[in-house]
């Protein structure tokens, strides 16, 4: 047994002491290299394409200008598996393995968490494996081209799901619910033999066809597996996968300041009560904590960007410290980030963090906005709704087939990149098989049709 495996065992032992809840972690110590592919693909072994080159290159490059660097990657599930980097130090790993344990407690615990592993099954990195190969099956059966181009379409719509509905969803009602039976009486007699029809009640009662979608539609990864009209099976099954991963992402997504200060909070606890880590060791491990929980920038400099480490370790910290560790798991467990920073974010630690909201003008110079605290938070979280993504809804079917989306601008607060728009309304053609029609606004805030 190494050095790093004996302290990952007694820090095991101490979080369960300090009443962690997890299940079980199987760490594994990997080439920086692979860590960075794990990062990039979201998962250990998932389906191949060339979207997760790119993303590599990305981090790749992002590592190299010292503005990243990736101490470890955790999957949840049961078991979790968390994947440390063989180029970190003792020190750096020690650290790494008590901030995993609080995202095992934390993932096992969180509403959120759990309602999504509940329908996706906890053994998504076994699953998502399976569907790699099933894809590597489909390249040999139906070629590379053919794979890639429903990959494309898919994997460009991977954040437009609808959590809310969940991952089981039956199709649309065929037909609307009966209308009431019309009330009878003399006079609705005779109408009814006014009509002509042989069976007069069954007039009265003739079943409508439900339109498609019935409503706008905010699940397109579903919609286009389920009625695209002449969408082959492997190519569904493809859309779904991909569908069903995406659940597996959301909730860590969205639980992300509370998720990474929770195990930054449990790292720096556990590493304090370990007594049994060598006085030099310990001060390595408390100096990489620094470098973790503090803003990007260095002193005496503005950060453009929020470090979710740093905001959420100082919510967890106060919120421990004044109401104690039990109020703060019933908060854990019940919230994700939405409610957690409009909850607990107050104006005396936003003036502690030096928390503002800015805005950047054409000609790139940068502009801090006065604003209230709500408006704070607000903009704290405006990238975490939908997965940061534009919120696009299905509105009809045309006749002839046509696809119609609606770009919601009202809501979203923003327009699209009309180059990255065409593209993805490209993708989507060729598994739709029809025109495409996107409804949206333009730079000056006027409507505008995209189309492909």
């Amino acid at each position: 047994m190494t050095e790093l495996e004996t302290i990952t065992e007694r820090l095991e032992a101490l979080a369960r002491s300090e009443g962690l809840d997890y299940h079980p972690v199987d760490f594994e110590l990997v080439p920086p290299g692979f860590m960075t592919e794990v990062a990039v693909y979201g998962l250990p072994v998932r389906m191949p394409h060339w979207s997760f080159g790119v993303r590599y290159f990305y981090q790749l490059i992002q590592h190299r200008m010292g503005h990243s660097r990736l101490f470890e990657v955790v999957f949840p599930g049961n078991p979790s598996h968390a994947y440390l980097a063989s180029g970190n130090s003792l020190a750096e790993n020690t650290l790494v393995a008590a901030h995993v344990l609080g995202h095992a407690d934390f993932s096992k615990n969180n509403a959120l968490f759990r309602r999504m592993a509940d329908q996706v099954g906890e053994q998504i990195v076994e699953l998502a494996a399976a569907r790699a190969h099933e894809i590597e099956r489909a390249i040999s059966e139906y070629g590379q081209g053919r794979v890639e181009m429903v990959l494309d379409a898919a994997l460009a719509l991977e954040q437009h799901i609808d959590v809310n509905a969940g991952v089981r969803r039956a199709r649309y009602p065929e037909y609307l619910p009966d209308e009431p039976e019309a009330a009878s009486g003399a006079f609705m007699d005779r109408f009814r033999t006014l009509v002509g029809t042989e069976h007069p009640s069954d007039y009265s009662r003739k079943r409508r066809r439900s339109p498609v979608p019935p409503r706008p539609e905010a699940d397109l990864l579903w919609f286009i597996a389920q009625y695209a009209p002449e969408m082959e099976g492997w190519e569904r099954d493809i859309f779904l996968a991909v569908r069903e991963e995406s659940f597996y992402f959301y909730p860590i997504f969205a639980c992300q300041i509370m998720n990474e200060g929770w195990a930054s909070y449990w790292h720096a606890h556990l590493l304090r009560n370990a007594d049994f880590l060598p006085q030099d060791l310990y001060l390595d491990a408390l100096k990489t904590h620094s470098d973790v929980v503090r803003p990007y920038a260095a002193a005496k400099q503005a950060s453009l960007a929020l470090n979710p480490y740093h905001v959420g370790f100082c919510l967890w910290d106060r919120l421990i410290t004044r109401d104690g560790v039990e109020q703060a798991r019933r908060i854990m467990e019940q919230e994700d980030d939405f409610s957690f920073v409009r909850n607990y974010l107050d104006e005396d630690l936003a003036r502690e963090l030096e928390l503002f909201a800015y805005r950047e003008n054409d000609q790139g110079e940068i502009r801090v906005t006065e604003s209230s605290l709500d408006d704070l938070r607000e903009t704290i979280l405006a990238p975490r709704f939908n997965f940061g993504a534009p919120r696009i809804s299905v509105e009809e079917i045309q006749p002839d087939g046509g696809l119609v989306l609606r770009h919601h601008h009202e809501t979203d607060g923003r327009g699209l990149d009309s180059v990255r728009a065409q593209k993805v309304l490209a993708y989507i053609r060729r598994v739709w098989r029809r025109r495409i029609t996107l409804h949206t606004i333009d730079e000056k805030g006027g409507p505008r049709d995209v189309t492909a």
